[in-house]
């Protein structure tokens, strides 16, 4: 059991959000969410926005961040912060931390929400104890399994984001060549996240000979939903049909009984397109298999904050998870 007051963290490639749990079973003191590239590190930020702030002072963290957990010094994959526990000690106080993956944070929220903060796209009812996926287009795109197993929940981190995606249309032959690859691949995380638009965008243009006038995703997503630009709205229509792919190829590798579930705030702005019925179409194309996915429920996370519900969850009563802290929990002393 960890040391009340915990500070909780979820800590992404562009923005960070934290909370302080006084009890297990108590509200959490919540803080502004910020803009990570405001702070030059992780303790800087902790300091200014949350100690500084409050006089309730944590003596453990459980801290989620967008990476793989390994060694003492953790460098987030799409930010230049650099996670040190063992300097958190003496630069914050602390006397005990544990570090978890965002998307485990993300897996365990799956079960800390109720079914108001989620909106369903389609399919049949969960199995209540089957395995679960979930994924999110973000700054970059995470994935994690759920396993239920010994009366427990067992988060699955990996690095699902960066699986090979490619084309299957005559117009995913036009358009995938034209696609920004890295180290001559397209990993799902060149397409399906933030940056992901902007080069599915650019690449559309490219096709039909245009010049691109979006560099930001939220210039596409509000261009495309609004109906104002043609490249705009099939580069969001490619980007939903891609994710119903990949959303598809995980349910299949899970047999994801339990359902699908998208997170972060790219699924919560395009809930009417994820409805529209490109992203199931895609979902359930899985020959021979398309009526066993026809029936996984699909959910988009509507909760903002569903990562520190989830991490408070595991603070709070971390006999429910099976959450495996080898060499990612640390102690003072």
């Amino acid at each position: 059991m960890l040391t009340f007051p915990v500070l909780i963290g979820d800590i992404g490639g562009t923005n960070a959000r934290f909370a302080i749990l006084t009890e297990p079973s108590g509200k959490p003191l919540e803080f502004p969410t910020i803009v990570s590239a405001s702070f030059e590190t992780l303790d800087e930020a902790i300091r200014a926005i949350v100690l500084d702030q409050t006089p309730v002072m944590p003596r453990s963290a459980v801290l989620a961040i967008a990476a793989p957990v390994e060694g003492d010094e953790i460098a987030l994959t799409n930010s230049a912060w650099v996670v040190r526990p063992r300097q958190m000690f003496e630069t914050l106080g602390l006397d005990e931390i544990i570090v978890l993956n965002d998307f485990e944070a993300q897996a365990l929220a799956v079960v800390a929400l109720g079914p108001d903060q989620m909106e369903k796209i389609g399919g049949g009812e969960p199995e209540p104890y089957s395995r679960r996926v979930v994924l999110g287009p973000g700054t970059g795109l995470g994935v994690a399994g759920l396993v239920h197993s010994n009366d427990i929940w067992i988060p699955i981190p990996g690095e699902g984001g960066h699986v090979d995606i490619g084309p299957r249309t005559a117009r995913d032959l036009q358009v995938f060549p034209r696609i920004e690859t890295i180290e001559g691949r397209i990993s799902a995380e060149q397409m399906l996240c933030g940056r992901g638009l902007v080069n599915i965008y650019r690449a559309v243009c490219a096709a039909d000979g245009v010049s691109a006038g979006f560099n930001l995703p939220a210039q596409v997503t509000s261009a495309a939903m609004d109906g104002t630009d043609r490249q705009a709205q099939e580069a969001l229509d490619i980007f939903v049909t891609c994710l119903g792919r990949l959303a598809g190829d995980l349910a299949l590798i899970f047999s994801s009984k339990g359902g699908v579930f998208l997170t972060g705030g790219i699924a919560q702005k395009i809930v009417p397109t994820l409805k529209s019925g490109r992203f199931r179409e895609a979902f359930n194309d899985k020959a021979p298999h398309s009526q066993m996915i026809a029936d996984i429920p699909v959910y988009v996370i509507t909760e903002p904050l569903a990562a520190l519900r989830g991490l408070g969850a595991f603070a709070s009563t971390p006999q429910r998870f099976g959450v495996d802290t080898s060499g990612r929990h640390w102690r003072h002393g």
